[in-house]
């Protein structure tokens, strides 16, 4: 898959990001990554496998480094400023793919700020929260959102509870939780089963490999 690597111009400068263009009439996504203070990039290996799912469903996809990570400019922002980073991608994908869908991915704390910034805009038809670190940060700013979130779960992973998530997903009408059994944060040896949650509810996927 060809991807092209440019610059995104964000709040506090340019946002390194990865992109490829996919068919005109399917979806155009923006992948978030983990905790820039914990090592997260957008070439974490969820967030990489998150793209190439969508990726081969057809989808745009633009997954990016927020400020302060790798060569994005600026400096981290307690979530605040990465969220405003999330909205400036997703104004740069709309802008060059208007026709389309327009999606938002997140996993662990990329959850976070790509959701706040999906809450003020109404462009954003769906959303993904992979292991959504809701024991970090609050996300009370969803239970009046009405679009259809799916959530994917690890049962047994070591830094978001399940149960904190699980609760979290029921007390949203409009949320679908997938908990993958035996699945950490990571999703290692569950990779798969992650890939094939993370659509189940958008489009038919008889495999995913």
């Amino acid at each position: 898959m060809q991807h092209h690597r440019l610059f995104v111009p964000g709040p506090a400068g340019q946002l390194e990001a990865l992109y490829r263009e996919g068919d005109p009439e399917a979806p155009a996504v923006v992948v978030c990554h983990p905790h820039p203070q914990h090592g997260g990039t957008m070439r974490n290996k969820v967030v990489y496998w998150m793209a190439r799912t969508f990726e081969e469903q057809g989808c745009t996809v633009l997954r990016f480094n927020f400020r302060g990570v790798e060569k994005s400019d600026g400096d981290w922002d307690e979530g605040c400023g990465e969220a405003l980073d999330a909205g400036a991608v997703l104004d740069w994908v709309h802008d060059r793919h208007a026709e389309s869908p327009l999606w938002l991915a997140g996993f662990s704390f990329g959850c976070y700020a790509g959701l706040q910034a999906a809450r003020d805009d109404g462009r954003v038809a769906r959303m993904f929260a992979v292991a959504p670190a809701v024991n970090h940060w609050s996300f009370d700013f969803m239970r009046d959102d009405s679009r259809p979130l799916t959530v994917v779960q690890g049962a047994d992973d070591e830094i978001v509870p399940c149960s904190m998530v699980e609760y979290w997903s029921s007390t949203l009408d409009h949320a679908r939780i997938h908990t993958i059994r035996g699945a950490g944060h990571f999703f290692s040896g569950h990779m798969d089963a992650m890939r094939q949650a993370l659509l189940a509810d958008a489009v038919s996927v008889p495999e995913v490999v």
